[in-house]
């Protein structure tokens, strides 16, 4: 582990000057670096690694039919290209009753997040619950980011309630 030198230096060894006998001293650190890499590798293998984080995916039911959506309660996103999102209240499927749409962006002052905002309050206040239902619509020239800042609005906004629809072809009228 650690040895002690007891040899005297060379040339010295009939001197009568020499007052104190200091000693050299080594230190074996073999075992220190042993102990290292046991302490890396135990750490390594009982160590809990990052898990991956995935989105809580929620399918309709098939067993069923489907339940059907108040107007009041819904409100229709279609994301178009160069970031422009235009948006209507209700569900806009009613042929004889054509959705009033609007346009907006992701702008900080008057953009989606004060709709949704608006929209959400005036929900809660008509049936005294969190039941806004955002359904998402997204152009083809529309660009994935935007898809992603939707989904971020919708959680910053804590709305629960909301899916990714296929946009029909009178939507897609709605940026020519």
């Amino acid at each position: 582990m650690a040895d002690i030198n007891n040899s005297t230096p060379q040339g010295r060894s009939g001197s009568k000057n020499i007052r104190c006998n200091k000693k050299s001293t080594r230190v074996d650190m073999t075992p220190m670096v042993d102990l290292g890499f046991l302490l890396i590798t135990f750490f390594m293998l009982t160590t809990t690694l990052a898990q991956p984080k995935t989105m809580q995916l929620l399918m309709p039911r098939n067993d069923g039919p489907a339940m059907p959506l108040s107007d009041k309660k819904a409100l229709t996103v279609i994301l178009g290209p160069d970031g422009r999102i235009a948006w209507y209240e209700g569900m806009g499927d009613d042929p004889a009753a054509p959705p009033m749409v609007n346009y907006t962006s992701f702008a900080n002052h008057n953009g989606i997040r004060d709709i949704i905002i608006r929209k959400k309050a005036a929900v809660y206040q008509h049936t005294k619950k969190n039941d806004l239902m955002v359904l998402i619509k997204a152009d083809k020239q529309a660009r994935y980011e935007n898809v992603v800042d939707i989904m971020d609005e919708m959680l910053i906004n804590q709305v629960d309630r909301y899916a990714i629809m296929d946009i029909s072809s009178r939507e897609e009228g709605y940026f020519q």
